[in-house]
């Protein structure tokens, strides 16, 4: 029976936060910390939060107030706010959440295991500097423990854009890159561990630029060199800005075999006085003509994108602008939300469009969208797809695997071929799902 203490951790957001979670539980276990799945016996909470959507702090402190019983029974719990609403609030947070212990910033969170030994001392601690020191270098390895099939890794952060609605230049910080030959250590070690397929992540990834002995590699370049480690079969990347979708980039969905044919490439408005007054420095015509070199670079591509609905000064006209563009695309997959306002970007204080205006064209838009996938789902039907093998479904002798295009497929098969690359029949097809059968 272990006698270490337990560490409880609530993700929100995105795929970066899972990965600056994971990165967490080791700085902790270095401290002899072992993670739960129960807050209940947790000697220790961390919430790592995310600051994109509407009323994200609302939502943290909502989720502080049910742990309130817990701290009651025991004074000496720890609860610490991580992530991007720290960031933004970490002293409102401390103001108005007495039974916080520790606030910390997504770029010092190496500093964790410091700032628990610092509450414990002085009652509370916060830090959401932007250190100097580069976080990745400080944090303990963990131990060579089996991993799932896919991973994520964290190569690039911040973003120098500065898009009317976003947050996350305030949050994250500037671009930053990490080191080329940091990045391949680590795709080494995943491997070794059992990673057959790893996306790489960034605020920006495509923008980055990390520092080699040969120069500056860009994007592309790393991609290229992921793509010689043995036994790395799958190499994504995620979330991309149109503006840095270079050449090289390009050329790469053609050439290396193991990037995957699934983009996410977002665009946010077809409108292109709205792209103006979102400050994307692109044109419609501009993401489709890039799109359209893509696809003659890797004609099998599914593209998947990002939209706002209503934002400040929309019009009628500039909705159907982005409906049309929809049309145009044919997303395989996509993700669209009503603009909220997010304190102390350019636009949270310019006229906001009617919330029903909002709902009604979010409502015409989903269906849009919703179509297309259910297209492109159902062309999957017939052919047969190399899936990776991740894990158990909830039927019996049922199998989970990802798809090249990331949908998530259903088949029977035997658990020991977890992590296989494997053959299979598409049989039908859901909204968010295919279901098939192993190829003879």
């Amino acid at each position: 029976m272990s006698d270490a203490k337990k560490l409880f951790v609530k993700t929100y957001g995105c795929q970066m936060n899972v990965y600056d979670s994971e990165r967490m539980v080791a700085a902790m276990g270095a401290k002899g910390y072992e993670e739960t799945d129960r807050p209940e016996e947790a000697d220790m909470i961390l919430l790592n939060t995310c600051h994109i959507r509407e009323k994200a702090a609302e939502k943290v402190y909502s989720e502080l107030g049910r742990y309130r019983g817990l701290k009651e029974a025991r004074p000496d719990l720890k609860i610490g706010v991580a992530g991007c609403v720290a960031q933004a609030e970490g002293e409102e947070i401390m103001r108005r959440q007495p039974l916080v212990d520790i606030v910390v910033g997504p770029q010092a969170y190496h500093r964790l295991p410091q700032l628990t030994d610092a509450a414990a001392k002085d009652g509370r601690a916060i830090d959401t500097d932007f250190p100097e020191e580069d976080k990745f270098d400080h944090l303990p390895r963990g131990p060579k423990a089996r991993r799932a099939p896919a991973a994520f890794l964290t190569v690039q952060e911040g973003c120098d854009k500065f898009c009317a609605f976003c947050v996350v230049p305030y949050t994250r910080g500037a671009e930053v890159s990490r080191p080329a030959d940091r990045i391949l250590a680590e795709a080494r070690d995943l491997v070794e561990r059992g990673v057959v397929e790893i996306t790489l992540l960034g605020q920006n990834v495509n923008a980055y630029h990390g520092a080699a002995a040969d120069g500056d590699w860009s994007l592309a370049r790393l991609i290229r060199e992921l793509a010689a480690v043995d036994g790395l079969e799958r190499i994504r990347f995620t979330t991309s800005h149109p503006n840095d979708m270079d050449d090289d980039l390009i050329a790469a969905h053609g050439e290396v075999e193991k990037l995957m044919p699934y983009l996410h490439l977002p665009v946010q408005s077809g409108s292109d006085r709205v792209l103006k007054a979102m400050n994307r420095k692109h044109t419609a015509e501009d993401y489709l003509r890039l799109l359209e070199r893509i696809r003659a670079a890797r004609p099998d591509i599914a593209l998947s994108g990002d939209f706002i609905v209503g934002f400040p000064g929309e019009s009628d006209a500039d909705f159907e602008d982005t409906l049309a563009l929809c049309r145009e695309v044919a997303y395989a997959q996509a993700y669209s939300f009503k603009y909220s306002p997010r304190p102390g970007t350019p636009a949270a204080d310019r006229a906001h469009v009617d919330e029903d205006v909002k709902s009604e064209r979010l409502q015409r838009l989903q269906a849009q969208l919703t179509a297309d996938q259910v297209a492109f789902q159902q062309s999957m039907v017939g052919k047969t797809l190399p899936v990776l093998v991740e894990k158990p479904g909830r039927e019996p002798g049922q199998m989970v695997g990802r798809s090249p295009y990331l949908q998530a497929v259903h088949f029977q098969a035997d658990p020991a071929l977890t992590g296989r690359l494997l053959p299979v029949e598409i049989r039908a097809a859901a909204p968010n799902s295919l279901s098939g059968a192993l190829a003879e």
